[in-house]
């Protein structure tokens, strides 16, 4: 059973010295690849800077200290970047903190029920559509700070369609300054890691942050930055809690569907993350742990000011390409991450805004997965693509939560429609089924049943014809791993029929889920347990007997 105790408690048994030093430089080098990320990924969710920060640093900490992985490195990401906007802008700060608080007791609920596993029930073409739906929201989100376009509007712009639209009534207030300098940021993204040697570990986000930074003060560039949209806060954020009144309870039952979607996605990409992770390293994650400590890690952060995190794939990578090897990278990355909160945070303040974008132009590229996308387009099933082009639809045009909504819907009822069809009862005929088994009494019909047998299958038995001169029906079962309340209602039906027409049913080779169902229905006793054979050919037996039965009465 998968343990509830956290990796951290048990790597320390066999620490060293050597791994100590290993980890260190792990979490500095995490740290330093969070930084602009972390105030990346807070202005693409709609909040101040700093609030990225609090996420990386409280979260990043409870969840290595707590978590079920032994280099998971959580903080920010993505995924949440329009739900948490979404968030904001119609409740307010205030909304995102109660949302985020009640993520974190659902997560931990999730965890404590043992649920880890069930994540595994999520159909993979789901989280690659609203994968890609997400970074195609982001890109459209950064496209007005990366051409420095003015856009004139009541209310913030939320949902991806009004963005489109505002980037495209602004047009005509286009900034070429703007755009040369998140075109030269772009291009130190994508060309540094190219470089040989030393080059290769520094992250490129740091490097093109200090290119725009040089470009806008060494030039007197007309280019917005952080400190011209924000107020920079560099201290340690208090501890705030939500006011229990009428009020808050309003907002929380506002915000409970969007705390939902903040438990799922964390517990989606945080376990994802896991996995991946597991394969560098040759290690188990503690799945169930992991999600008490995703729960706890955003309790922490909501309460500190920041916002919701979850596991960060390309973080966790970059911790184990680094040589860390237990969550003591993760703690020292969230505290070095305090060390500049502390120290640097009011630098911040000159990152351009077109900078900012072009990272994040890259962090949607990187996690859209297109290619994974095209893959499942050209060989998946029609109703696997279905699934995919319509959650990814729904994330750009609605939001995620109708995109996830619909999206397992949709993959339920296809997946019952493709059950269904692989469902058949099928009478034996001469030549026609398993013709070496043997020869079929005069006096009776097999039937043989293929497939899960449930609701949507269950008109199948009403297919059998239960007479045709014959005094047994024999049903053979052994193909059938599963029936439901809809079957058991469908073949009482049937006992009764044939028990009307003088007909005695015989069962074959009867899996156990299906036995124990129709024992607990009583169907076993209506057609009598002396009736239930374990082999096809005892059943052929039973009903040759029975045909000798009858000639001896006649």
């Amino acid at each position: 059973m998968d343990k509830l105790k956290p990796k951290l408690f048990s790597v320390l048994k066999n620490y060293t010295a050597a791994q100590f030093g290993k980890d260190v430089v792990a979490g500095i080098i995490v740290a330093i690849i969070a930084l602009p990320l972390s105030i990346a990924l807070a202005l693409a969710s709609g909040v101040t800077p700093e609030m990225g920060i609090y996420t990386a640093i409280f979260a990043g900490f409870v969840i290595s200290f707590l978590g079920g992985s032994r280099v998971q490195i959580a903080g920010p990401t993505a995924a949440f970047a329009t739900i948490v906007a979404g968030v904001v802008a119609a409740n307010g700060i205030e909304g995102l903190m109660i949302a985020t608080l009640m993520a974190g007791v659902i997560l931990i609920l999730m965890g404590l029920l043992r649920l880890g596993k069930l994540i595994k029930f999520i159909p993979y073409p789901i989280t690659i559509g609203f994968t890609a739906g997400i970074a195609v929201t982001i890109v459209v989100g950064q496209i007005k700070d990366f051409l420095g376009l003015t856009i004139q509007s009541a209310e913030p712009l939320i949902e991806t369609m009004e963005k489109v639209e505002g980037v495209v009534n602004s047009l005509n207030t286009f900034n070429w300054q703007a755009l040369l300098v998140g075109g030269v940021s772009l291009l130190v993204l994508i060309l540094w890691p190219l470089l040989p040697g030393f080059f290769k570990k520094i992250p490129p986000s740091l490097i093109a942050v200090l290119v725009g930074i040089g470009m806008v003060a060494g030039f007197s560039m007309e280019v917005n930055t952080i400190g011209d949209l924000y107020t920079i806060s560099g201290g340690l954020p208090q501890l705030t809690l939500p006011a229990f009144n009428g009020e808050t309870l309003e907002i929380a039952k506002n915000v409970l569907p969007d705390a939902f979607t903040i438990a799922i996605l964390a517990a989606i990409e945080s376990l994802l993350s896991c996995v991946v992770a597991d394969g560098m390293i040759g290690s188990r994650h503690r799945s169930n742990m992991e999600l008490v400590a995703q729960g706890a890690g955003n309790i922490t952060s909501a309460m500190f000011g920041g916002i919701p995190a979850t596991g960060a794939i390309a973080r966790t990578a970059a911790n184990v390409k680094n040589g860390g090897r237990t969550p003591v990278a993760g703690m020292v990355h969230a505290v070095v991450l305090l060390l500049v909160l502390l120290v640097l945070m009011p630098y911040a303040a000159l990152i351009p805004m077109p900078t900012i974008a072009a990272i994040l132009f890259m962090v949607a590229y990187n996690m859209c997965g297109w290619r994974t996308f095209v893959r499942i387009c050209k060989t998946a099933p029609k109703s696997d693509v279905l699934v995919l082009v319509i959650t990814f639809v729904l994330t750009v045009v609605f939001d995620l939560v109708v995109a996830i909504i619909v999206g397992i819907l949709l993959a339920a009822v296809l997946l019952l429609k493709r059950m269904s069809d692989v469902t058949h009862v099928e009478g034996w005929k001469d030549g026609s089924i398993a013709e070496e088994l043997a020869n079929v009494p005069a006096n009776a019909m097999v039937y043989e049943i293929t497939g899960s047998l449930f609701f949507g299958a269950a008109d199948e038995l009403l297919t059998i014809n239960a007479g045709e001169g014959k005094n047994c029906l024999i049903l053979r079962m052994v193909k059938v791993g599963f029936v439901d309340g809809t079957v058991l209602h469908n073949l009482e039906s049937l006992v009764d029929t044939c028990k009307q027409k003088d007909v005695q049913i015989i069962l074959s080779h009867v899996n156990p889920q299906p036995m124990a169902a129709m024992k607990k229905a009583g169907i076993i006793d209506l057609v009598g347990e002396e009736f239930v054979c374990d082999h096809i050919d005892a059943a052929l037996a039973k009903a040759s007997s029975l045909a000798k039965a009858e000639e001896t009465v006649e």
